[in-house]
């Protein structure tokens, strides 16, 4: 993994972890939102508009399944963006 790719991971791992309301060490890459950190479907909509905000993507909200954690996460924007 590039520097830069380990920044925007930071960047991105930030961002859930400001909208979801919880530390950084809370989270970890597998960790679901929604059943280990009470994320509700809003703030899963809330986390996909900050980060085509954030990155200058669109992401399809049928990807919203797929981003259920940081892992998923990563992978649709690093997709949306062509990394």
């Amino acid at each position: 993994m590039t520097a830069l790719a380990a920044e925007r991971r930071e960047t991105i791992k930030e961002l859930v972890c400001d909208i979801l309301e919880i530390e950084p060490d809370e989270v970890t890459e597998t960790s679901l939102f929604k059943e280990d950190h009470d994320a509700d479907s809003l703030r899963a909509i809330e986390i996909l508009a900050a980060l085509e905000k954030e990155f200058g993507v669109v992401i399809d909200q049928s990807e919203l399944g797929r981003m259920v954690h940081l892992s998923g996460v990563y992978q649709v924007v690093s997709e949306a963006a062509g990394w």
